[in-house]
């Protein structure tokens, strides 16, 4: 392998080493980038191409980790404290296995760039367990809109004393146009409502304070 051929696979994997990690509140997604470089030892051009695409898949999952366990969870502390206990990792762990692809492109020399996504209530759940549906069903709103909350944005916020899924926005986006709108109060993790409660199968959207 020449020195300038080499010197490239380093510089790369270290770019790779700083992947973009993205946190979206709004789409409820923790995304991280991935590189990787192709094996000029592969016996075909299609074997390298398949591990350099798993490498950048690593990559991103690796990133993905750093970044879920910097995550706030409400109440204080973070997600990374959380995992401590064997059983919140072990979903963690899944979750971050589970990981979906957003982005994936080939280079001309066999590398691969991808774009590892996993969802915020999927980082909930590892923590709080499995959501459990009321004895009534998912009869109620889909969606609540909750208006006017003084908070920011945290893993596992409670809402009307439920552990549910929630994403926080500034602007109610175009799915939530015909919801439901309440008002809000947050303290310490949790937020009450002035109003409609919803059932633990509701999807709170917090629209946060200007």
């Amino acid at each position: 392998m020449g020195v300038i051929r080499a010197l490239a696979i380093v510089a790369a994997l270290a770019g790779a080493a700083r992947a973009e990690v993205k946190v979206d509140w709004a789409a409820g997604l923790v995304t991280a980038d991935g590189l990787g470089v192709a094996d000029r030892h592969a016996p075909s051009p299609a074997v390298a191409r398949g591990t350099s695409r798993r490498a950048a898949e690593d990559r991103a999952r690796h990133a993905l980790r750093e970044a879920i366990d910097a995550l706030p969870v409400a109440g204080g502390g973070k997600v990374g404290a959380r995992a401590k206990d064997a059983a919140v990792k072990a979903r963690l762990d899944r979750a971050i296995e589970a990981a979906f692809a957003t982005f994936a492109e080939p280079e001309t020399d066999g590398a691969w760039r991808v774009t590892m996504a996993v969802p915020i209530e999927a980082v909930r759940q590892a923590i709080a367990g499995p959501r459990r549906l009321p004895e009534a069903g998912d009869a109620g709103p889909p969606v609540i809109v909750i208006d006017g909350v003084t908070a920011s944005p945290a893993v596992g916020t409670t809402v009307a004393g439920r552990d549910v899924a929630t994403v926080w926005v500034t602007e109610p986006p175009a799915y939530a146009r015909d919801a439901p709108h309440v008002r809000g109060h947050a303290t310490a993790g949790a937020i009450a409502l002035d109003g409609m409660q919803g059932t633990a199968a509701t999807l709170y959207v917090i629209v946060t304070a200007k």
